[in-house]
């Protein structure tokens, strides 16, 4: 696949909590800015990559140079920009892939739509695991939590890794994903910023799907205190300024 662009803004970073740590790499790759993300174990070095997209060989290539064996693929949601390395991706590694149970079948219609190729999908039908919100998955070691954020998507959902939030286009920073596109949902999408992310605690590090914003990193306290779409108490005011736009 096509090398469009890579940088990545941030090194290795172990997280400070008690062994077994934590390994997170964040990726610019691709012409639409998108973060995909590696996080491992720094025990036993296996590791999840984000949202695959756009150029699996680099992303493979830095996972083996972080001495990172990938085994686990987290979908944050199913739109092409995010998953369109996915079948080369399980090809080279026959990783699971974990998605909510409400965006397989959005998948399959997406891929219907934009003319995608996802006969993968039926040929590795055993490596899809549909989970839950507040569901949680090993990467070796290290427990991430999946947390269900529709408006974006049906299945839109969110990883939190030790007070690290990374929120795909959920969550952006001082923005949030677009609910006019099909399967979007503008009062879900008020819930999901406004009651269920705004419930985590501030000093929750934010890790977008983008890097739409001046650093690639906040805190959710920040956000709170920033982003215009978590300070909307009403969910008709939400609706209503998301529709106008």
């Amino acid at each position: 696949m096509r090398s469009y662009f890579l940088r990545i803004p941030m090194v290795e970073s172990q997280f400070d909590m008690s062994p077994p740590g934590v390994v997170l790499k964040q990726m610019e790759i691709g012409p639409m800015m998108n973060f995909i993300y590696l996080i491992g174990c720094s025990e036993t070095r296996e590791a999840a990559v984000v949202d695959p997209a756009w150029d699996v060989s680099t992303i493979l290539r830095i996972a083996q140079e972080s001495d990172l064996k990938v085994n686990r693929v987290l979908v944050t949601h199913a739109h092409p920009d995010h998953i369109n390395g996915l079948g080369e991706l399980l090809e080279a590694t026959d990783a699971a892939v974990y998605m909510n149970v409400n965006e397989i079948d959005y998948m399959k219609e997406i891929a219907a739509r934009f003319r995608l190729p996802i006969e993968f999908m039926n040929r590795r039908s055993g490596n899809f695991r549909p989970l839950s919100d507040g569901e949680q998955v090993l990467v070796g070691k290290v427990p991430i939590q999946f947390l269900h954020t529709p408006g974006h998507t049906p299945g839109s959902q969110c990883f939190l890794v030790e007070r690290r939030l990374i929120s795909g286009d959920t969550l952006f920073i001082n923005a949030c994903g677009r609910v006019d596109l099909p399967g979007g949902d503008p009062e879900k999408m008020w819930w999901s910023l406004n009651r269920k992310l705004a419930s985590l605690d501030d000093d929750t590090i934010l890790y977008p799907g983008h890097n739409y914003a001046e650093h690639p990193t906040s805190t959710l306290g920040e956000q709170k205190r920033s982003n215009p779409y978590l300070q909307f108490t009403s969910v008709n005011q939400f609706v209503h300024a998301m529709r106008g736009l």
